[in-house]
């Protein structure tokens, strides 16, 4: 059996600790006005996101989870916006997000929808004090939720600056 010197052994590497859960960013415990922004994980699983709920949804649906707006900046993605309905989309489910005077398209997979152009969303929010996503429910007919963007601005800044 081949023993290695104890001075090579206190130099190897020590492995890292797994992180038990997202760590807020910021003084105030990740909170940025109506925008919530924090880590998780490390290296290239690193990734950081703002997100806000849903302040009004019309009409209530009974039984429905959360509804939370995201933008989620990883190593290798950026500006990645999604928004969780609360419940699993129905099948080529509508999605656009109103800004502004503009709207935003997204696709569904599940219960989460996707845009294909976060930057320009991102830009949107800056700019913006409420995006209002209207959506297919199931059984048909449209939801509409609305999302403060209120502190979105020093949230993206703090994920940004987190994840570059």
């Amino acid at each position: 059996m081949r023993h290695i010197p104890l001075a090579l052994a206190l130099l190897a590497p020590l492995p890292a600790f797994a992180q038990s859960g997202p760590v807020p960013l910021g003084d105030n415990g990740g909170k940025f006005g109506d925008w919530t922004a924090a880590t998780y994980g490390n290296g290239n699983a690193k990734a950081c996101y703002a997100f806000t709920m849903a302040a009004a949804s019309d009409p209530d649906i009974a039984g429905r989870g959360q509804v939370m707006l995201t933008v989620t900046e990883r190593p290798n993605a950026h500006d990645e916006v999604t928004l969780s309905a609360g419940y699993t989309y129905p099948r080529k489910a509508v999605v656009t997000l109103a800004v502004n005077s503009g709207t935003i398209d997204f696709y569904t997979k599940g219960d989460t929808a996707f845009t294909t152009d976060g930057g320009d969303a991102v830009t949107d929010f800056q700019q913006g004090s409420l995006a209002s996503a209207t959506s297919t429910k199931p059984g048909g007919g449209t939801v509409t939720d609305n999302f403060s963007l209120a502190g979105f601005s020093d949230a993206y800044s703090a994920i940004t600056a987190a994840c570059p």
